[in-house]
């Protein structure tokens, strides 16, 4: 507190001198997930086997943020080691969902979706393997961006699979979200997966509207989703078309093979990853991260040959399906936040992550915007998802639909 207190003040003064313009986010309140390095301030990972660690740097992320003029407003909530799709947290606490106490928050960002569900900050920044960026979103009724895949450095996040990993913002409107993805976007050198891809300036465009742009649903995927959260989305989808979209219906490939492929890379990755804590210390681990680990020690080299395989024809052939698409349309979960208790955490991470993770393991850039209120009294969330390195046209066509949706509701806390 002591430390945001005074870069607010540092913040004041250097608005004063004039820096507000080449410092985009001077003053603004960020909440960091705990998954990312704080110079000076703990970053456990949501673990007892990282207890106590203090960095002496920033993750590269948060290092734009601070540059860009930003106040680190404090660590948020997160599964372990951001490997569980809620917020429950043996080590942390559990992170409950803002519109009702006895639903999940989603995971593993679901800290930084409840803090801007809560007017708590105005931004936070979150990791995405297989939804958890979009998915707290979507729960808690506000905005997740998950980038294209090496758009924004993961140097400085504990891993939990180098090859699904994403970081991007979320933010209580498309806008702000924009905001915060300008000032951590950029290649990183000094990050193995980070990619020096042209990009174009996300503000310049983004009231421009949706007239014009051809839109495709992805049908399989609103098939997939409960009744009412599919007839939520399919009015989000009318208000598109309405503001002047052509919309059309897409048929995506190999969606038989994205589940157990996203399965074997992610577990052989994330125990590639803590292969010696393991050995050392399984103690340290909570009983489920633990079972997970141990599946992906069982992965043979084989079948993580063969899964590598087969992400990359995968990726090769959404890239092609998507191609002619400004954007794809989907709900980004096929059910409201479920109860936070009395559901496995692995079947209720397969039920959250199914029409999030296939863009995981392609790396295409999707974001989640709120776009109405079940009968649950909990928020629906419209999953639009872009072309690779498209991120301008992507969060001009969710903006778009922000604007004809008019303003969103805020739980009542």
């Amino acid at each position: 507190l002591d430390e945001a207190e005074a870069a607010a003040r540092d913040a004041e003064r250097a608005y004063a001198a004039g820096e507000g313009e080449e410092r985009p986010l001077l003053g603004v309140p960020v909440g960091v997930k705990d998954v990312m390095d704080t110079a000076g301030l703990e970053t456990s990972h949501g673990s007892a086997m990282f207890a106590g660690r203090v960095p002496e740097r920033d993750a590269a992320c948060v290092a734009r943020v601070r540059a860009a003029g930003a106040v680190i407003a404090g660590k948020t909530n997160l599964f372990e080691l951001a490997w569980g799709i809620t917020s429950s947290n043996r080590y942390l606490g559990d992170c409950l969902n803002p519109w009702e106490r006895s639903r999940s928050a989603g995971g593993s960002s679901g800290g930084s979706g409840a803090a801007l569900a809560l007017h708590q900050v105005p931004l936070t920044l979150g990791t995405d393997t297989g939804g958890s960026i979009r998915i707290p979103a979507a729960l808690c009724g506000v905005v997740g961006l998950k980038p294209t895949r090496g758009r924004v450095s993961l140097r400085g996040a504990v891993p939990l699979s180098w090859t699904l990993d994403h970081a991007g913002p979320l933010a209580r409107t498309v806008r702000d979200a924009a905001l915060l993805y300008a000032a951590v976007a950029g290649h990183d050198p000094l990050d193995p997966g980070s990619r020096d891809a042209p990009a174009r300036d996300v503000m310049a465009r983004i009231e421009d509207g949706v007239r014009g742009m051809r839109l495709a649903v992805w049908r399989w995927a609103l098939d997939e989703a409960e009744p009412e959260v599919r007839t939520t989305v399919t009015r989000a989808i009318d208000l598109l078309r309405a503001a002047g979209a052509a919309v059309e219906e897409l048929t995506l490939p190999r969606v038989a093979d994205l589940k157990e492929t996203q399965r074997i890379v992610l577990g052989t990755d994330a125990y590639a990853f803590h292969a010696q804590r393991v050995e050392r210390d399984p103690g340290a681990y909570g009983t489920d991260v633990l079972e997970r680990l141990l599946r992906g020690k069982a992965n043979t080299s084989a079948e993580h040959a063969a899964a590598r395989r087969t992400r990359s024809e995968v990726r090769v052939a959404f890239d092609a399906a998507v191609a002619p698409y400004d954007a794809l349309l989907l709900p980004t979960t096929p059910v409201t936040a479920p109860p936070s208790e009395g559901e496995s955490a692995v079947a209720l991470a397969a039920r959250l992550t199914a029409l999030t993770s296939p863009f995981n393991l392609t790396g295409l850039p999707a974001v989640s915007v709120p776009c109405g209120i079940a009968s649950d009294g909990l928020p629906v969330g419209l999953q639009l998802v872009g072309r690779r390195w498209d991120e301008d046209t992507l969060l001009r066509a969710a903006r778009a639909y922000e604007a004809a949706r008019g303003p969103f509701p805020w739980p009542a806390v």
